[in-house]
């Protein structure tokens, strides 16, 4: 994932955060060689002092969270004691007083920080710390999925793979395709799915498809999940979707197919080139 997308994600997420809770300044930054990060992102400053600043791992509260792994919160930073002050000059010259910092952690590794800030000395509340959580964990999710699909998109790119791991990789694509906010990348994703069951019609020998009606996106998502051997509730779980609205979706693939059973569903999915 590229350092340019990752930057987008982190300054929606501050953004939406200042909105949300009143804070006066938000930023952020990611790490780029494991020990230190730089801010990049800043939404509500009113001088340069922040920006580019780099934070090494123990120094200041940034550092600090870096450090622990979890949220650091200062009421008056110029007086805190339980930090360093390496960078009490630049956050006096933009006039911050109680700051919170909360790591971006994915895969048990922090990817960097997310910091909201207020000009007044003023313990930070429980809403807005649980706001400034919320706002971490949803990076790390757009973070989580956007790695995930790197390495499906690397598996199922790679020389030799077998079949079935094809066909597991199609299914779990189909899986985060609708969990990705970013519809460029989305749109990708499903392309990619669509250039794997293009592949199996080829490895079929079939490169004229069966004439069946076509499926919906959710009713070739359910299919893929039943392909892996999941059940129906394991498949609402992956899909984030009710048992009810599986079945009905199976049905109605089922229906269209011509199947009367799961597995005739999935092998004339597969004849019809709708999974690989």
């Amino acid at each position: 994932m590229s350092e340019r997308v990752e930057s987008v994600e982190l300054r929606g997420a501050l953004l939406r955060l200042r909105r949300t809770t009143g804070l006066q300044v938000v930023f952020g930054g990611l790490l780029h060689d494991g020990r230190a990060m730089r801010i990049a992102e800043l939404n509500g400053a009113v001088t340069p002092a922040l920006r580019g600043l780099t934070i090494s791992t123990g120094s200041g509260l940034g550092g600090k969270c870096l450090a622990l792994s979890r949220p650091c919160a200062v009421t008056d930073y110029a007086s805190a004691r339980h930090i360093t002050h390496e960078y009490d000059g630049p956050v006096s010259a933009e006039g911050l007083r109680s700051v919170i910092a909360v790591p971006l952690v994915v895969r048990r590794k922090v990817r960097g920080v997310l910091y909201g800030a207020l000009r007044d000395a003023l313990p930070i509340g429980e809403r807005v710390f649980d706001a400034a959580v919320a706002a971490a964990r949803d990076v790390e999710q757009a973070f989580a999925v956007r790695d995930e699909v790197r390495e499906l998109y690397a598996r199922a790119a790679s020389p030799g793979p077998s079949w079935e791991e094809v066909r597991q990789a199609h299914g779990e694509l189909r899986e985060l395709a609708p969990k990705v906010a970013d519809p460029e990348l989305r749109a990708r994703l499903l392309a990619v799915c669509g250039r794997l069951e293009s592949a199996a019609a080829a490895r079929e020998g079939t490169p004229e498809r069966p004439s069946a009606p076509p499926l919906t996106p959710r009713e070739t998502d359910v299919l893929a999940a039943v392909a892996s051997g999941a059940t129906n509730a394991a498949a609402a779980q992956r899909l984030g979707l009710r048992p009810e609205t599986v079945k009905g979706y199976l049905r109605s693939a089922m229906r269209k197919l011509g199947a009367h059973t799961r597995l005739e569903a999935v092998l004339a999915a597969r004849r019809a080139g709708a999974l690989p």
